[in-house]
């Protein structure tokens, strides 16, 4: 990998959540994870103790772990100083909390070492109402997405075993013009240019979900309504 920047994560710790009805009239989560005291098991479609409400929208081989950079949750406390007291590891539903990996230094398609595991960036997260509910503020999924600090999404390339005090290491880079930061900026612009859609839209490592909304955007008249994702609408 020569000429190819080397960053470097090391584990917080794991998460990961059981389905519950938590809301009223709304339908059950499983967002609410709770700490793992011990080293888990990390297959194809995620940690094998982890549930998923919603297996239309969350979780799969393209979901199966989704990843929230620690250094994030100072900004947080700073958007909301009243609630500033929930931001900390595992607080968005994560599955894994850790220094040194984020947005700005990791790319679209980088293999990584997960403790004996593979995995491999393939798209961000599409924050939704749940996380609004989740946190008790109405607009966090909003200011997800326009600050793109959502967080991402890896597939597993190779089973394995995973836990806290784990470092993470960068494998290979295949897609170095696509940092996460401008990938998922890329995903919420509706003003994105049509030559960055199509490029998307063919990139094989990205998730077959974003291809597809690349796709999308690359054609003229396009809008996307993200009002009923967001607001729960």
């Amino acid at each position: 990998m020569s000429g190819v920047s080397e960053p470097r994560g090391k584990i917080l710790a794991l998460f990961t959540g059981k389905i519950e009805s938590r809301w009223p009239g709304k339908a059950p989560s499983a967002i609410n994870k709770q700490l793992a005291e011990a080293a888990l098991r990390l297959e194809e479609n995620g940690f094998v103790d982890d549930r998923q409400a919603d297996l239309k929208v969350h979780g799969g081989p393209e979901k199966a772990v989704h990843h929230y950079a620690s250094e994030h949750m100072e900004f947080w406390r700073g958007m909301f100083p009243e609630q500033g007291d929930q931001f900390v590891p595992g607080c968005f539903g994560e599955n894994i909390s850790t220094t040194g990996l984020h947005e700005d230094n990791l790319c679209l398609g980088d293999i990584l070492s997960l403790g004996t595991a593979r995995v491999q960036v393939c798209q961000g997260r599409q924050p939704c109402w749940k996380l609004n509910e989740h946190t008790g503020i109405r607009a966090m999924a909003a200011q997800f997405q326009k600050t793109a600090c959502t967080g991402w999404y890896y597939r597993v390339l190779k089973n394995g075993v995973v836990a806290a005090g784990d470092d993470m290491k960068l494998l290979d880079r295949s897609n170095p013009e696509w940092m996460l930061k401008r990938l998922i900026t890329a995903r919420f612009d509706p003003n994105l240019a049509v030559a960055d859609a199509l490029e998307l839209s063919r990139l094989p490592a990205l998730s077959a979900n974003w291809r597809q909304a690349f796709e999308k955007k690359s054609q003229s008249g396009f809008t996307e309504n993200t009002d009923s994702r967001l607001l729960g609408t």
